[in-house]
């Protein structure tokens, strides 16, 4: 998979991926009066705006980007409804081509953490046959138990071809309390770039591994130590624009071929309509504005990476 969306990058010349991460406040009005219509101010009814919300979303841009990042969290709130509009969003993106990067940030041990990468990555065994669960292409992986928490996923990754993102430097400002702590005169982060650098060379592809690494935006001087450390592992950058990460910033994620590294922008793009920049296209013509937001991002991010 890690293939497919290094290629899907080269061929739409975009390293952006779209975080679909819906609250309930940011959806039209149009689309929570109808969902409510239907099924009530209820989980059914949210979970209905937000997978409606998604679609326009989606159908407005999956030609301009190569991959999107549905946030479980987003989806979870809602219960059950909440969890089959997220099942829902995963294949209607992968229908349209699009590379889906779960973000589940799981983190276990043993036969849970086995568990928790056949939901979403594998296929489970139900008697004589087996099923895909949520089958996204990649997942967001927390390295804190070790090995023991990241094997059992690479496994899978292995089996199936597919790919996880292990949290290396994240991108918000508490980050540093336990990230940035000194371990024989070096940063924790440093060392566990060091190991996904290490279970990346288990299982590469034709010139990543499948195995990548999170590293956020607002920290861009880490980014440049820690994309030598891992000269093979492509970055997921969150922290861009919303969350105060700068384009100019983030030449040092990329290697040399221009590759390496995908941005991500969630509220930046599915909530377009409500900045001051895209305005004049209004809450009916939302999907519209994440389009044009979609395109100012990509000239941005191509320009700050050269």
């Amino acid at each position: 998979m890690i293939n497919k969306l290094v290629a899907e990058i080269k061929k739409k010349d975009a390293p952006v991926v779209v975080g679909l991460d819906p609250m309930l406040g940011y959806v039209p009005e149009h689309l929570t009066k109808k969902a409510f219509e239907e099924f009530g101010e209820t989980l059914e009814g949210a979970a209905e705006a937000i997978w409606q919300y998604n679609k326009g979303i989606v159908d407005a841009v999956y030609d301009l980007i190569p991959a999107v990042k549905p946030q479980i969290a987003m989806y979870e709130q809602f219960g059950i409804p909440g969890m089959m509009a997220f099942k829902k969003t995963v294949d209607y993106c992968k229908e349209k081509g699009l590379v889906v990067i779960g973000d589940i940030k799981r983190g276990d041990i043993g036969s849970t953490s086995t568990a928790y990468a056949v939901g979403h990555l594998g296929k489970v065994t139900v008697g004589s046959r087996q099923y895909y669960g949520f089958d996204e292409d990649f997942v967001t992986v927390n390295p804190y138990l070790g090995s023991d928490g990241v094997n059992p996923f690479i496994d899978v990754c292995k089996e199936e071809k597919k790919g996880i993102f292990v949290l290396v430097k994240t991108s918000n400002p508490s980050s540093g309390e336990f990230q940035d702590r000194l371990i024989d005169g070096r940063p924790l982060y440093e060392l566990v770039g060091e190991k996904v650098a290490e279970w990346g060379s288990q299982c590469m592809g034709d010139d990543y591994s499948y195995v990548g690494c999170v590293v956020g935006a607002t920290y861009p001087e880490m980014g440049k130590i820690l994309r030598k450390i891992m000269p093979k592992t492509y970055i997921l950058v969150p922290g861009y624009g919303a969350q105060g990460g700068k384009a100019s910033d983030l030449a040092p994620y990329f290697n040399k071929d221009g590759l390496g590294a995908i941005v991500n922008s969630s509220r930046g793009i599915i909530c377009a309509y409500k900045q001051e920049k895209y305005a004049k296209f209004g809450a009916g013509n939302y999907a519209e504005a994440s389009r044009q937001a979609v395109i100012d991002m990509i000239q941005d991010i191509n320009e700050g990476r050269k």
